[in-house]
């Protein structure tokens, strides 16, 4: 077994604030560089990344008056020296504890803040205050020889490896050091690879509430959607929409916006959409439907300021006419053979959701003929910009561009893929706001 190399101890780290041992001194207060005497320190480091430019530094905490305990002169895996730090209590190693340093060598042996050293108690208080102390940087745990079983233990609560005081020689501790650090970083970046699947997971579990599987059996309309969250966006926005076909043969069909983004207002974007579609196989339509809506709302969001837009519509069994009712929110887009694609009227139309206490909403009837396709879509459709100015799309624009694709012969999903995407490169990139479209269609 390497003989330790001792250090000097002619000048405790308390009073002078500097490593002892064979190492020259010259770093910030509190540190030595490992290597050759009168060796230039190297510059401070990053926590991450460690790269083949970066000197490790390692902090070692420990008590250890009668010298011991020997920290070897020592070389990354590039040939630097390590930088070593040294501290004899957590109050001084919290000092010393900057982003360069990337290990911590801890002497379990070193009592607790504000307690003489026992193994009664908790043998690990002191890792565990290391642990909370410092939790981005990776842990070495020092205990003494052949006490594995507490070494284990030490890893089991956090730290990244362990090892026996007298087998510090140079090469042993210095691939610790560095197994240590990158041990870390995995582990880093599995707990960042788990919260992104969980985050993926919440955002299925969302998509299937707001985005549902349409129940038209029995109907002879085609349905299309599309759905494209806003950019930087980790979880689904507030937009929803719905469709269903009734007993008697109508379609009824819905498409809304919960002011902001996140998970309350997906959530409760969730709420309404399943509050809607309970409602309408109950028989609500029209003013009852989004009188009973605005309840709901009021009851589930989390403060008064939060509204919801919604547009629904219920088509007749025969397909040629239809009750429309607008609550703050843009009026459809319809298409029929011969006649340039236009809006529906939208005069008449109600508050959005949450707004006005006893509001009204009216539904309008329209006829839409014996062929025809309709568009429903959330505000985010037309409030891209146009190019690198501050003009906006609108819905003029937005209908110009969805009758030239028409033009193209597009139908169905293709016409809202090409039209998702002309709106998105005309905005320059990704749209700040959520996307939703929802496209029925009845041909011959």
């Amino acid at each position: 077994m390497p003989v330790p190399i001792p250090r000097q101890r002619a000048i405790p780290a308390a009073e002078s604030g500097q490593a002892q041992g064979a190492f020259s001194p010259g770093g910030p207060s509190g540190e030595a560089t490992g290597g050759p005497a009168g060796a230039a320190p190297a510059p401070q480091a990053a926590t991450t990344p460690v790269d083949s430019t970066t000197n490790l530094t390692l902090l070692v905490i420990e008590d250890d008056p009668a010298g011991s305990l020997s920290v070897p002169e020592m070389l990354d895996a590039a040939g630097k020296p390590i930088r070593i730090r040294t501290a004899r209590n957590l109050t001084e190693a919290e000092r010393l504890l900057t982003d360069d340093v990337h290990c911590i060598l801890l002497d379990l042996a070193l009592p607790a803040p504000g307690r003489a050293a026992t193994q009664s108690d908790d043998e690990l208080t002191t890792l565990k205050h290391v642990l909370r102390l410092a939790p981005r940087h990776a842990v070495l745990a020092l205990t003494a020889s052949g006490d594995a079983e507490r070494g284990a233990e030490a890893v089991r609560v956090g730290a990244q490896d362990y090892l026996f005081r007298d087998e510090l020689d140079g090469r042993l501790l210095s691939r610790a050091i560095r197994y240590a650090v990158e041990r870390k970083r995995s582990d880093k970046a599995e707990r960042r690879l788990t919260e992104s699947r969980l985050r993926a997971q919440e955002n299925a579990r969302l998509e299937r509430g707001l985005l549902p599987t349409p129940l038209l059996e029995g109907s002879s309309l085609r349905f299309a959607a599309r759905y494209r969250p806003g950019r930087s966006r980790a979880l689904l926005g507030g937009d929803f929409y719905d469709t269903v076909r009734t007993p008697d043969g109508t379609v009824h069909a819905m498409i809304g916006d919960v002011c902001g983004h996140g998970p309350d207002e997906a959530a409760l974007g969730v709420e309404l959409r399943i509050a809607w579609r309970a409602l309408t196989f109950a028989g609500l339509c029209g003013d009852e439907l989004l009188s009973t809506l605005q309840q709901v709302l009021e009851h589930e969001r989390e403060n008064d300021e939060i509204f919801a837009t919604l547009c629904t519509v219920d088509i007749a069994p025969d397909g040629r006419r239809a009750g429309l009712c607008l609550a703050g929110h843009p009026s459809p887009l319809i298409s029929r053979p011969g006649r340039p694609a236009e809006l529906l009227p939208y005069e008449n139309g109600g508050p959005a959701l949450g707004l006005l206490p006893g509001a009204r909403w009216p539904r309008r009837q329209v006829e839409l003929g014996g062929e025809w396709s309709l568009m429903l879509y959330t505000d985010g459709l037309i409030e891209g910009h146009i190019g690198e100015g501050k003009e906006r799309l609108g819905q003029d624009g937005m209908v110009d561009l969805v009758r030239r694709r028409l033009a193209e012969g597009l139908a169905g999903e293709e016409l809202l893929r090409a039209t998702v995407n002309e709106v998105r490169d005309l905005n320059g990139g990704e749209l700040t706001d959520d996307v939703a479209v929802l496209l029925l269609d009845r041909t011959p």
